[in-house]
């Protein structure tokens, strides 16, 4: 497999989250799948650190120049007083060559209006931090803005609201790229979940409990994730980490935060919720891959989990 090279672009005044947040996840993508297949840079308008709006100063890997780079994917950074700083012609000729030549292009929080000052975003679905959403709308009325969305992905452009969205990007870019169970690896790796949903906030969900500590509740919850279809009963993973079901159970409770029963339905609906968000797949053949015993069921406990059906949501919600 090739090296997907991505480049985010800060400048001065970025929100450092925007930036780390996303080159983490993919960092550690790396690492999960053993492939080292994404090379990040930092590329910047200066030769000087960039300092972002904490204070604290990032050396970029690159300057922009005339030259447009060869990336596979562009991400444009945040910056909270982007409103109030003028965007240079360089940095917009450079992002307009870069994305021509991009796979995906991408933004994180502000760094939407660099995107729609490129022109990159007319016609299309967009979402950018709340508290700049009146703006962005009133300067780019040609974007179809969805203030409420934590991300959207319209064709080969995706962007994100505020900060910790960017991690959420970050790892719907590491799902399509290298799959589901390489971003739930990465999520639970960091500590966070595998990611709200790019919709409205109010269908965001607890993925499942956080990532045990002691190996044989880790080991079940991995054989889990790889294994949605199997038998996931409390007896059945009781006897491959080779622990007694009340045991089990018992210390999967204390050390995860949730029943082993509520913590599969958390992995498994999951699951069905990008597939029918990100695929065409028939619903029946969702229920049956993601371990349930038919799409009634499927059905029946994805409404009580989102409060609405899976048909419904991937009218709403799908690509």
């Amino acid at each position: 497999m090739s090296t997907h090279k991505i480049a985010i672009v800060a400048m001065q005044g970025v929100q450092l989250l925007d930036v780390i947040g996303p080159s983490d996840v993919f960092a550690e993508a790396n690492r999960q799948s053993g492939l080292g297949y994404y090379s990040v840079e930092v590329v910047s308008t200066s030769g000087s650190p960039v300092r972002g709006s904490s204070g604290l100063a990032l050396i970029p890997d690159r300057l922009i120049d005339e030259e447009p780079s060869e990336v596979d994917t562009l991400l444009v950074a945040g910056d909270p007083l982007i409103q109030e700083r003028p965007l240079t012609e360089n940095l917009l000729r450079w992002v307009k060559q870069t994305s021509a030549r991009a796979n995906r292009v991408g933004s994180v929080c502000s760094g939407a209006f660099v995107l729609g000052e490129a022109g990159l975003l007319t016609g299309k679905r967009a979402t950018t931090h709340w508290s700049q959403a009146s703006e962005f709308a009133r300067r780019f009325p040609d974007v179809k803005l969805e203030p409420n969305r934590i991300f959207t992905k319209d064709g080969n452009v995706w962007t994100s609201a505020g900060v910790t969205a960017g991690i959420d990007l970050a790892l719907a870019i590491v799902e399509q790229d290298l799959g589901l169970e390489i971003a739930l690896r990465v999520a639970r790796e960091l500590v966070v979940f595998l990611k709200r949903p790019g919709g409205q906030t109010q269908f965001s969900t607890l993925l499942a409990g956080q990532m045990a500590q002691k190996t044989p509740i880790r080991a079940a919850q991995d054989f889990v994730a790889d294994n949605l279809a199997a038998d996931l009963t409390v007896a059945a993973l009781a006897t491959r980490v080779g622990m007694s079901e009340r045991n089990f159970s018992r210390q999967f409770k204390q050390e995860v935060g949730m029943t082993p029963a509520d913590y599969v339905e958390s992995m498994r609906l999951e699951a069905g919720r990008r597939l029918s968000e990100d695929t065409s797949i028939p619903l029946k053949r969702i229920a049956i891959d993601i371990g349930f015993s038919d799409d009634v069921a499927f059905r029946r406990s994805f409404a009580r989990r989102f409060g609405t059906s899976p048909a419904a949501y991937r009218r709403s919600f799908g690509s």
